[in-house]
């Protein structure tokens, strides 16, 4: 089977130079694998997603010498295949509607010893996991503000014990077949009563619905891969290889942002960078 890799944008802001990194990598890896190369636009949020920005975004992958195959999936043309998704997970009695504010969050969270993800973020107290069905259907028939949570105990019971193959390395070195740990991430989003999906469930629909074989993506990313596993095993989806890589940092170390606009691809790019230039930039060898 051709290996099929793919690099997922947001169009929330401009690419940076770990941006051009992650793209560059990933193709690299494409080609010399033999494999297909995507290009998916992730735009689940629509009040930061724009299209002038998705159509810079594409300019620069260009730019940078990226050939993908057409049509580019977006995101926001497929919301009702997450909601289906996600009503599977339903039907499975593993998603709750939760009501709790960020601000109820935020108090339970003021326990020195109250656990936090991977990412460092309070987990959700889950007060209204046994919620009354019918309590629950007036509160969402009122338009209370709400999220669709995983019920992540009894989804990761059901699941068993889980891994994944990575050709990369975790923050700690983790490489090869790495155990995950959905748990620690707690009862995650699958949708809001907004927006009818969420990153962890979009992104997995996508690379099954492509078939995806190959996840290029940063060490920022590492620790949520427990959360695709999982969820991948729960809907009987295949599990790619993934590759998790360095991040680009500043000269404090901090990891760039979009809001960096010194080191934006169109910046760079303005100021007479070539692309061997941000080749080099990223520690990437010449193509």
């Amino acid at each position: 089977m051709q290996p099929v890799f793919r690099f997922a944008p947001s169009p929330n802001g401009e690419l940076h130079l770990g941006h051009a990194y992650s793209a560059l990598l990933d193709f690299d890896l494409c080609r010399r694998a033999g494999g297909r190369f995507l290009v998916r636009i992730e735009d689940i949020d629509p009040a930061r997603c724009r299209p002038e920005y998705e159509a810079q975004i594409l300019d620069d992958l260009a730019w940078l010498g990226l050939a993908w195959e057409q049509p580019v999936r977006r995101q926001s043309e497929h919301f009702s295949e997450y909601a289906a998704v996600r009503a599977r997970l339903e039907d499975m009695d593993l998603v709750y509607p939760a009501f709790l504010s960020r601000a109820d969050i935020a108090a339970a969270a003021r326990d020195p010893d109250w656990p936090r993800d991977p990412d460092g973020a309070p987990l959700y107290p889950g007060a209204d996991r046994d919620l009354d069905p019918a309590e629950a259907a007036r509160r969402i028939a009122v338009g209370a503000p709400h999220a669709f949570r995983l019920r992540m105990d009894a989804a990761a019971a059901r699941a068993g014990p889980l891994a994944w193959s990575e050709s990369g390395a975790g923050p700690a070195g983790e490489t090869g077949t790495v155990a995950a740990d959905p748990r620690a991430w707690g009862d995650v989003v699958l949708a809001r009563k907004e927006t009818p999906t969420s990153y962890h469930l979009s992104v997995l629909v996508d690379d099954a619905a492509q078939g995806v074989t190959h996840v290029v993506r940063g060490r920022d990313l590492f620790h949520a891969t427990s959360v695709h596993v999982l969820l991948q095993r729960l809907l009987g989806l295949p599990t790619p290889t993934y590759h998790h890589h360095r991040l680009v940092t500043d000269a404090s170390g901090r990891k760039l942002a979009k809001s960096d606009r010194d080191t934006s691809l169109r910046s760079l790019r303005a100021a007479g960078a070539t692309v061997a230039d941000i080749r080099a930039m990223v520690g990437l060898e010449a193509d």
